[in-house]
């Protein structure tokens, strides 16, 4: 399994903006899609948004679509979330994760097909 760090978490007012990393290591980094999600307090884990091992494929939740961009850098073995706009809804904890497969998309938002997790970033957002 790979090891992720998210980072850039933080507290901000309605309509600012936040870029969130994950560092990743212990896996080619390269060869696998990387997803965000989130978790808001008493509610479930849920997609956010990812990216395939190549970059030239993204997915976003309809929550999120035009706010927020993902990004990788198979450099530095970072992903990036860019979120503008930022509502109270989009308050959580947020958490990168690796896919189990290499090269291998499936489906984005299922969260039984990624292996790895980093230990979350919190995001406020106060109206």
């Amino acid at each position: 399994q790979a090891q992720l760090v998210e980072s850039g978490g933080g507290l901000v007012q309605a309509g600012a903006s936040l870029k969130l990393s994950c560092a990743a290591s212990g896996r080619t980094f390269s060869n696998y899609a990387m997803g965000w999600f989130r978790q808001a307090p008493g509610k479930e884990r849920e997609f956010v948004a990812a990216i395939s091992s190549g970059g030239g494929i993204t997915a976003y939740a309809d929550s999120v679509k035009g706010r927020f961009t993902i990004s990788r850098d198979n450099v530095k073995n970072t992903v990036y979330l860019q979120m503008n706009s930022l509502k109270p809804d989009d308050t959580a904890v947020y958490y990168c994760a690796t896919k189990r497969r290499p090269y291998y998309s499936g489906n984005y938002a299922r969260q039984d097909e990624y292996d790895s997790w980093g230990q979350g970033t919190q995001v406020t957002v106060s109206s």
